[in-house]
């Protein structure tokens, strides 16, 4: 990690391709770590979460080159490594299990982020059948532990349409996203605890997510 954490502190001080091109073979060498990392937490992930299903790590690790055509921040390269492992790769819609590495800002995170309008209507359904098992889920010791409760990421102000503004748990449908993080230092990342660390993360979203993929 010691290696993949050094290019991206660099890389966020020379955020540019001249730079970039100079140093492409310590970004392959960076990005070579961090696809045999990936690759052992899939193999972890699969066996406390089956559904999972092994994904190759080329699907599931996101590219480093940002998307810059409607941003007006124009920096061409992202400052972290990040994969999602899920059933379909990066690109599933399911809910899935989140490594995102950053000098500073690194974490481990689960569930579903901003899916599309269908998927969220799916999900809203589901909770809306199931509140009580979902709140459970929520409550329980250890992932509240990890993650503390719910990501807003820009929450609803006002009940969805199509659903009883009544609902005695209305709260839990004004979600655009249905996600969950749990922060790691830098010191954890670069120590022995770092995969023991995720690993456990892991295991107490587990449930979550397989009560979101009920939705599919």
């Amino acid at each position: 990690m010691k290696e993949i954490f050094e290019f991206l502190s660099d890389l966020r001080l020379n955020n540019n391709r001249e730079w970039f091109d100079q140093n492409r073979a310590r970004y392959q060498s960076a990005k070579t770590a961090f696809e045999v990392y990936v690759d052992t937490l899939i193999a972890e992930v699969t066996r406390i979460d089956p559904t999972v299903g092994l994904p190759a790590a080329r699907d599931s690790i996101f590219r480093i080159f940002r998307d810059v055509r409607f941003s007006a921040d124009k920096l061409p390269y992202k400052t972290n490594f990040g994969a999602f492992i899920a059933n379909g790769g990066r690109k599933s819609p399911r809910a899935g299990y989140y490594i995102h590495l950053e000098p500073g800002s690194s974490m481990i995170g689960g569930g579903i982020y901003m899916p599309q309008a269908d998927v969220l209507k799916k999900l809203r359904q589901e909770i809306y059948f199931n509140s009580g098992a979902f709140k459970a889920l929520l409550e329980e010791k250890n992932f509240r532990n990890y993650f503390g409760k719910l990501e807003t990421f820009d929450k609803l102000k006002r009940p969805p349409k199509d659903f009883d503004a009544g609902f005695a748990d209305i709260d839990l449908l004004m979600y655009r996203s249905y996600a969950v993080m749990h922060h790691l230092t830098d010191n954890t990342v670069l120590s022995d605890r770092f995969t023991p660390e995720v690993t456990e993360a892991c295991k107490a979203m587990v449930e979550f997510n397989r009560f979101l993929n009920k939705a599919f």
